[in-house]
């Protein structure tokens, strides 16, 4: 299938406005100035709060997102942005959790983990887990339910909430309710299955830039195999909480999120999986350019207020 009208046209204008720029070409500051200068939707009005709680590595900085006049308690959503674990941050993914706060009902907030290299593997998933559970010891205060908590993401974001939500069902909680995994990548051991070679080049996220990522990300050749590195190497995904898994037709790590969902089914897992054709890597952030990705989100929402009900 092509690629669809609006993704054609919001496509073009990513690499017009790139230039000679290529992910996994480059340095690090560079890659992090070209992301950052995408144009992003700014969100709907709701009521916003930044918060620095203690970290592994430090200070973590979190936001946190209400629709306005909300009754307390709310579920909350833990979301982790994407970027590879080398780009992104707070404010790049400000206009997606404005909407999904508005449009769910729910409290979302947005975790700023470390990223890589300045710090590599496993500080990323060290500090969601830290911001996941200090939700759940202080819900009186953020205004949300301790019993009604998901993780969520998109991207290298899925990723971390696929790792979290394992290591607490395996460590001392909190007990999650909702897997929210928006095009994650669940094993980087070969990155070789169809959908890296169908979609190598010329879709946004590239198999170069993959590479580029794991490279930034790990420590060494060992990483890959850990599954807190490559969720797919995990021996054990029963009893964690029901998902819903989105991907994209035209990305490198399609068949990645698909796999992960086919292994939480057979491990007895309630899971959604939906692949939205004729679209890339990146679409639910855009939701406001892309109807595709606002389906996207809507569907992510409507989950998320079943999850919470």
């Amino acid at each position: 299938m092509a690629l669809e009208p609006q993704t054609q046209k919001i496509l073009a204008l990513i690499q017009e406005r790139q230039g000679d720029f290529e992910l996994g070409r480059s340095d690090v500051a560079t890659a992090r100035r070209v992301s950052d200068s995408r144009p992003m939707p700014p969100g709907p009005d709701c009521e916003v709060e930044d918060r620095r709680i203690p970290g592994p590595g430090g200070e973590l900085a979190i936001r946190c997102y209400r629709p306005l006049e909300a009754r307390a308690p709310l579920g909350a959503l833990v979301y982790f942005h994407g970027g590879g674990f080398v780009l992104g941050g707070l404010d790049g993914h400000d206009g997606v959790c404005r909407q999904i706060a508005v449009e769910s009902g729910a409290c979302v907030v947005s975790v700023d983990y470390r990223l890589a290299p300045e710090a590599r593997f496993p500080a990323a998933p060290e500090d969601c887990l830290a911001a996941t559970r200090w939700v759940h010891a202080n819900a009186d205060a953020l205004r949300v339910d301790p019993a009604r908590i998901a993780v969520g993401g998109d991207s290298a974001g899925a990723t971390l909430a696929t790792v979290v939500a394992r290591l607490a069902r395996d460590a001392v909680g909190p007990e999650l309710v909702f897997q929210l995994l928006v095009y994650p990548v669940t094993d980087w051991r070969t990155m070789d299955t169809r959908s890296y070679r169908e979609n190598a080049e010329g879709y946004f996220l590239t198999r170069l830039g993959c590479g580029w990522f794991r490279e930034q990300y790990a420590r060494d050749e060992v990483d890959w195999s850990d599954p807190r590195f490559s969720p797919l190497a995990a021996k054990d995904l029963s009893r964690l909480p029901p998902a819903l898994v989105i991907t994209a037709e035209h990305d490198p790590i399609r068949d990645d999120g698909e796999a992960y969902a086919a292994a939480l089914r057979e491990a007895g897992v309630p899971v959604t999986a939906t692949r939205y054709d004729g679209t890339i890597h990146g679409f639910f952030s855009l939701y406001a350019f892309l109807d595709v990705g606002r389906r996207a989100v809507t569907e992510a929402c409507v989950a998320l207020r079943a999850a919470f009900a």
